[in-house]
Parts: C-alpha cells; sequence; structure tokens
C-alpha cells in the first residue's frame, strides 16, 4: 500500500519562502502523476499544482503561477513544491497525493486516490 508523507511546512512571513517534500514508499511512483493540494479552514480542498509521471508537464492553479514550482526525482521517489512569495492567503494544509491512473494527470482531488497527512503552512502578515 503506497504511503505518503509531507515535510516542510511552518512559519513564514509574507513574501518569504517554503520548500514542501513528499515521500513515497509502500508502491509505484514512477508511473504516476502527482500533485499538492491545499484546504484552508472552512474550505474544500483545492488543487495547487500536479506534475506528469516523467515531469515533462506541469499543471498550476492561477492563484499561485509564477510564485510555487511542482518538481519530481522519480529516483528517490521525492515530489517537491518550493513556494516563493507568499501570501497570508497561502495559509492552509498542504497535502500530497498520487493520480488513481497511471500515466495519468489528474486535476481534480478525485483523481488522486493516494494522500499524505498533510503539512500545516502558516504566512503572517
Amino acid at each position: 500500500q503506497v504511503q505518503l508523507v509531507e515535510s516542510g511546512g511552518g512559519l513564514v512571513q509574507a513574501g518569504g519562502s517554503l520548500r514542501l517534500s513528499c515521500a513515497v514508499s509502500g508502491g509505484s511512483f514512477s508511473s504516476y502523476g502527482m500533485g499538492w493540494f491545499r484546504q484552508a479552514p472552512g474550505k474544500e480542498r483545492d488543487i495547487v499544482a500536479t506534475i506528469r509521471w516523467n515531469g515533462g508537464d506541469t499543471y498550476y492553479a492561477d492563484s499561485v503561477k509564477g510564485r510555487f514550482t511542482i518538481s519530481r526525482d522519480n529516483a528517490k521517489k521525492m515530489v517537491y513544491l518550493q513556494m516563493n512569495s507568499l501570501k497570508p492567503e497561502d495559509t492552509a494544509v498542504y497535502y500530497c497525493a498520487r493520480d488513481q491512473r497511471a500515466f495519468g494527470m489528474g486535476q481534480k482531488p478525485a483523481e488522486f486516490g493516494s494522500w499524505g497527512q498533510g503539512t500545516q503552512v502558516t504566512v503572517s502578515s
């Protein structure tokens, strides 16, 4: 059974940067698209970014374009989210997820079947 563990969250001032990491174990990784999602209190879980199985294509939510970068290392079974120019509205729990379909690249939470426990990101103004 695949397991995902996020790390790298924390408290940062507006304009600062954080790098989230997601370690994947117990299942296939290199054939699956991966994604980062976030959920703020009282809100639905929303997509942040996704990356194709080979890293050849990425998707970003409009709210993070130009500030966030998703990447992956298939040899290490890791996914990363570099977050720059952070804003208070980026405050949320961030989740790493694996697409349900091999070679897929979903853009909705329902298309992802395996999730991490989340890591809190708090951006102060």
